[in-house]
């Protein structure tokens, strides 16, 4: 295994909320008869993330084999995200949910749309961006697409957000629920595996890039998470309030940027 490789592991669990690796032990070999056992080292206490691994005197990493498991799971797929996440109850945002929003589009797309979390249509409808907001995200996807020549509808992509519940009061994820469910999100994201993705406002960028700072200056340049380019944007939410005119030119812009650089 590579450093970069292993760079990649521990950068993965660290998203998905893991603190510490453990690394097993080597079993010491059965003593031959008529000697004394050979001591056994006790294992190293665990590492916080990021773990400085040690080399070997030809500087090849000591890396366990089955240390880490791959990470993309084996055939995931959708359903599969689905059926695990099950009637979730992981965090306190079930408590006032109607449905799980899990996501919706197509499952073979080469562009998905990130968002924050479900409002009351969508808790209402288990189905994302279907309120407002929802009915202008499909509007800036179809017009902008007609107006650059590109032929594609809403229902050719895919559409989910950070949370899969909605948030009381539609107010903000809190980072633990953002944790919780980013394992979820990251599980679809890599099932998918676009061209592309499109983080729609401040939460879906904090999730998929870790960045502090605000959409403002996150959008109009390529971003990335794992090896995926991401583009940050505006949340139609945002762009809904009449003093937002100069934010829908800037979104606008950004979709043109993503359309030709996935279907061009």
């Amino acid at each position: 295994m590579t450093p970069d490789q292993l760079r990649r592991y521990l950068e993965f669990y660290q998203d998905l909320g893991v603190k510490s690796v453990y690394r097993r032990p080597q079993a010491a070999p059965a003593p031959a008869l008529a000697q004394a056992p050979a001591p056994v080292e006790p294992a190293p206490a665990p590492a916080s993330l990021p773990v400085v691994p040690t080399a070997s005197a030809s500087n090849e990493l000591e890396v366990l084999p089955g240390l880490l498991p791959s990470l993309e799971p084996e055939g995931d797929t959708l359903p599969r995200i689905l059926e695990d996440l099950g009637d979730c109850r992981r965090c306190r945002l079930h408590e006032g949910r109607s449905k799980i929003v899990f996501g919706v589009g197509n499952p073979e797309t080469k562009l998905v749309f990130v968002g924050e979390g479900p409002g009351a249509d969508e808790d209402a409808q288990g189905i994302p961006f279907v309120g407002r907001a929802g009915q202008l995200l499909t509007q800036m996807i179809e017009n902008t697409a007609k107006k650059e020549g590109i032929p594609l509808l809403r229902k050719d992509i895919y559409i989910c957000n950070v949370v899969k519940c909605r948030p009381p009061e539609n107010r903000t994820p809190l980072p633990d629920e953002m944790e919780i469910c980013g394992e979820f999100l990251f599980r679809q994201l890599l099932a998918i595996r676009p061209k592309a993705i499109c983080a729609l406002g401040g939460v879906a960028a904090k999730a998929l890039l870790g960045k502090k700072e605000g959409v403002t200056k996150l959008r109009g340049n390529w971003r990335r998470w794992r090896d995926i380019p991401v583009m940050v944007t505006y949340h139609p939410s945002f762009l809904l309030r009449a003093y937002n005119q100069s934010a829908k030119r800037e979104a606008w812009e950004d979709l043109k940027k993503v359309f030709h650089y996935v279907y061009d």
